[in-house]
């Protein structure tokens, strides 16, 4: 890990609330700050294998159940919107929320093609889009008067008004662990989300960021790092990874069964504080619980992260 990020002190850990109707996300919202989260996140697709509601409106709806929270997409696929209305829809968001209580995590996806083609939207241009579409933002939120002309997105000088609470805009964390989105949270990014990655591959990307923003001659003064972790509380490690490849593998329509050991934590709390530790020691400082298990289930495997292995972390 790079001494070139100021990384924070605080450990955090979130979750994702189901709102497949207004009652059972009450009921989640009711819970889980008693629990120790304080960080809720959605996820974005606009088609993919099973259900995703669009993550900006979930959000709005969920910071006026519960406002003390803080709220963030895991992640926003920027790519398949044009980045002027994404920004007038996320300042608007900030300013409901209040100055930080948003993370505009954002990544590219592509494991669905057939939401890119359905949003008319090269798949194969997703990365150069990302990250010209960030640096539009961020200037229009700054609320100058801002004329583009890029690869991918044109138009004449507007002012975006108003601005967003946060001063510059809400954090823009970078999803994904390739070389592209490394160089995209370096330059551009005001911290970094990846997926599936191990704590080693984790610790040597934020080592490559920092690097890679010392040669852009970018001077970070604060940076964010979240892990979005597989957990899966179960009698034994085997007994959990059982569950835990059975879901994820119909949650991706593919074979996540070596996936779910080589990235979940998996087991007791002991087994799950363990493998989560390893992540907080290589530079997480975000930790985000993807409770895999049934919908009837995901309560209770969230109130046993909370109550059994959140303690075990903050010792």
């Amino acid at each position: 890990m790079s001494d070139a990020l100021p990384l924070g002190n605080r450990l955090r850990f979130g979750t994702m609330v189901s709102t497949s109707s207004r009652e059972e996300a009450t009921r989640g919202l009711e819970s889980i700050s008693e629990w120790g989260y304080e960080v809720l996140w959605a996820p974005d697709h606009v088609a993919f294998t099973g259900p995703v509601n669009d993550p900006l409106t979930t959000l709005a709806y969920l910071s006026a159940l519960d406002p003390k929270l803080t709220f963030g997409t895991s992640v926003y696929l920027l790519p398949l919107r044009h980045p002027v209305p994404v920004a007038k829809m996320v300042a608007t968001l900030d300013r409901l929320l209040g100055a930080g209580h948003f993370i505009f995590g954002v990544g590219v996806g592509g494991e669905f093609p057939r939401e890119y083609e359905a949003c008319g939207v090269p798949i194969h241009e997703r990365g150069g889009r990302a990250t010209e579409a960030i640096q539009v933002i961020k200037r229009l939120w700054s609320g100058d008067r801002v004329e583009h002309r890029g690869k991918y997105f044109s138009f004449g000088e507007i002012s975006m008004q108003p601005k967003p609470r946060t001063p510059g805009g809400p954090p823009v964390w970078i999803g994904g662990r390739a070389e592209g989105p490394l160089k995209r949270a370096a330059r551009f990014g005001d911290g970094w989300m990846p997926y599936v990655v191990t704590p080693k591959r984790f610790a040597d990307g934020l080592d490559f960021i920092g690097k890679e923003a010392e040669r852009a001659g970018r001077k970070i003064t604060q940076f964010g790092t979240c892990i979005q972790v597989f957990c899966r509380l179960g009698e034994s490690v085997e007994a959990a990874h059982a569950v835990a490849g059975k879901f994820l593998s119909k949650r991706y329509a593919t074979d996540m069964t070596d996936a779910a050991k080589r990235y979940g934590a998996l087991g007791r709390p002991a087994d799950v504080a363990a493998k989560i530790s390893e992540y907080i020691k290589a530079g997480a400082r975000d930790i985000g619980i993807d409770a895999i298990a049934h919908p009837s289930e995901r309560t209770a495997q969230l109130e046993q992260f909370g109550k059994e292995v959140i303690p075990l972390l903050r010792l």
